[in-house]
């Protein structure tokens, strides 16, 4: 993910002007970096805590695919406007009002009586996560203007919050294990204290700005693909008429988003972008990596759970997965310098694609769980070579005027594909039980495939950092 052009710092001052050089502010650059890492737990802690949330508040597996989801589509669809709202407001009160948000929201989720009343606060959620990333990037930046202090920040921020993927599922399974699934909500309360406490400094502060927002066109946007994760999940329900319902909404609600797009002085999609081939190939990838991640961290834990595994175990079993998350990316960051960001790319999707099939074939209660780790760890290999090269295959292939906007689209292109995972992945499951899960994993497979194909195609379009 990269800094909105409009976020960016200005230059670092030149000795003979008056304003003093910054110095590091670990303690802040901390806080920051922890404010992600909540938002990033969240995607992963809740999947352990699915079969004992079905139980406590008797849902189906509807249910616990619009509890995802619930998050993951506000998510996506406010991520593509969030960065205009953080140079309008201000970053620091964006960040500090969407980590306020998110805490205020995770103790309402603990005490949420209904699985309709969990949904609307995920909602909530995935908005407050919105606010949290682009802001985050903004007051790296304003913390660290020298390009090479700027990098190191970054790289921390990433090392720091990518531990939540890695570590979600365990701390899942553990919290589950002692208080039930509430108890994973209740623990950003207080994550989120320690964040405000942690940036509360002047030097965060960032004036205001005062870029145009197009609103209509953001909440089309959020309700074709809400519509869009309803009519699949009714889908898997079997609820055709619901389905097609849902389906021709989202296609209206598209419709309505383009030709607001086509007159908007401030459009949500930046043109120059989609203009792109090798722009549109590297979304693809991104949305296929997250659809393969989040549609299996959704999956397994009910077929553990048919394994007989409790929470705790089925923590314990997610250890192939998420261990490379910690690993590997330090050597994919090698290789991208050395080679440029094709090569992790590609080798990261086609390990995605075996891993997944892989995962197909243990689907039932009686197969070994050396073959399960076995999927497993592909499958967290190829994401951990996948994501981080793609942030510089896609800004390295957009147009220099819009590189500034291409690591918030990819981002929002990769919460979409989250949300159409679990509805697309968590659908045969429903109408097939554990044989249901077998189509899942094979669809994620087919995804990463094709989508690693159409990378290939545009072999001299992604260069080197």
């Amino acid at each position: 993910m990269t800094l909105d052009k409009a976020t960016r710092p200005a230059p670092a001052p030149h000795a003979g002007n008056a304003a003093p050089r910054r110095h590091p502010a670990p303690l802040a650059l901390l806080g920051i970096s922890l404010g992600y890492f909540m938002v990033l737990l969240d995607t992963t802690v809740l999947s352990v805590a699915e079969p004992d949330l079905a139980a406590s508040l008797h849902t189906s597996v509807a249910g616990l695919q619009w509890a995802t989801t619930g998050y993951t589509v506000v998510f996506a669809a406010l991520l593509l406007s969030a960065g205009a709202v953080s140079d309008r407001l201000g970053a620091h009160r964006v960040f500090r009002a969407g980590i306020g948000l998110f805490a205020a929201g995770s103790a309402l989720c603990a005490l949420a009586p209904t699985v309709g009343a969990l949904v609307a606060v995920r909602a909530v959620l995935g908005a407050a996560a919105a606010a949290c990333v682009p802001s985050s990037l903004a007051l790296i930046g304003r913390l660290y203007p020298d390009p090479a202090g700027r990098a190191r920040a970054v790289a921390t921020w990433a090392a720091i919050s990518g531990a939540a993927v890695a570590a979600g599922p365990l701390a899942g399974g553990a919290l589950v294990g002692v208080a039930g699934w509430r108890a994973v909500f209740l623990i950003n309360v207080p994550l989120g204290a320690v964040v405000l406490a942690l940036t509360a400094t002047r030097r965060l502060r960032c004036p205001r700005g005062d870029r145009d927002i197009d609103w209509p066109a953001q909440l089309a946007a959020c309700a074709c693909l809400a519509l869009a994760t309803d009519g699949l999940i009714a889908a898997g329900a079997q609820a055709w008429g619901h389905t097609a319902a849902a389906l021709t909404g989202a296609a209206a609600a598209a419709v309505v988003f383009a030709r607001l797009e086509r007159r908007s002085l401030a459009p949500v999609l930046t043109p120059a972008l989609l203009r792109s081939g090798a722009v549109r190939a590297g979304l693809a990838a991104g949305a296929a990596v997250n659809f393969t991640l989040t549609g299996t961290l959704f999956v397994l834990p009910l077929l553990l759970q048919a394994r007989g595994l409790g929470p705790v175990a089925t923590g314990l079993a997610f250890l192939p997965l998420t261990v490379p998350f910690a690993l590997n990316p330090p050597l994919t960051g090698r290789i991208v310098a050395k080679s440029g960001p094709r090569p992790p790319v590609l080798a990261g999707l086609a390990l995605l694609a075996s891993g997944t099939a892989t995962l197909a074939l243990t689907t039932g209660t009686d197969a070994p769980y050396a073959w399960l780790a076995a999927g497993l760890f592909l499958t967290g290999l190829g994401v951990s070579f996948a994501l981080p090269a793609l942030v510089t295959a896609v800004v390295g292939a957009a147009p220099q005027s819009a590189a500034g906007s291409a690591g918030g689209l990819l981002n929002a292109a990769r919460q979409a594909g989250a949300s159409l995972g679990v509805a697309i992945m968590g659908a045969p499951l429903m109408a097939g039980g554990t044989t249901g899960a077998f189509w899942g994993f094979l669809m994620a497979a087919v995804a990463c495939a094709a989508t690693g194909l159409w990378f290939v195609a545009f072999r001299g379009a992604y260069k080197r950092p």
